[in-house]
């Protein structure tokens, strides 16, 4: 997908992002990842996947759980749309670390940042999309499903 093609952003469902944050608050103060799956621009579902690195400021996808959400996704008709990590303690903005290892350029990186309790984490800023690409982060229009979607 190119940035071009997201007009007014992304729209995530109200269970992705309860589940982005559970995953975050439950690995803290390590960071969490996981894939993010759905249809065009709307994030229905966050996948949890473990972190591979052995920092516990980074983190790395593990190859098996980014591959089962492919399967998950394409089983039910969806497509994979991009990452999640947290930033436990920091804003939800890109670091270097995450432009340098940044290689799905077709995928939206969503950064959360785990404090307290939210209704809605996108609207209070601790839930935040970027593109990622050549070593530049463009941040990308996100909002949560109403509660009549």
């Amino acid at each position: 997908m190119d940035k071009r093609d997201v007009g007014s952003g992304f729209v995530i469902s109200r269970a992705a992002v309860q589940e982005i944050m559970r995953h975050a608050k439950f690995e803290s103060p390590r960071e969490c990842c996981g894939l993010l799956l759905g249809s065009a621009l709307l994030i229905e579902e966050a996948h949890a996947a473990r972190n591979d690195s052995s920092d516990p400021r980074r983190y790395r996808v593990n190859p098996e759980d980014h591959f089962q959400a492919i399967q998950v996704a394409r089983s039910s008709g969806r497509s994979v749309l991009g990452v999640y990590h947290s930033h436990p303690g920091k804003p939800p903005a890109p670091s270097p670390t995450d432009l340098a290892g940044a290689s799905y350029h077709d995928y939206v990186y969503l950064i959360v940042s785990p404090q307290s309790e939210i209704e809605d984490p996108v609207s209070a800023g601790n839930l935040k999309a970027f593109w990622l690409r050549d070593g530049q982060a463009t941040g990308v229009a996100l909002r949560m499903e109403s509660p009549s979607s």
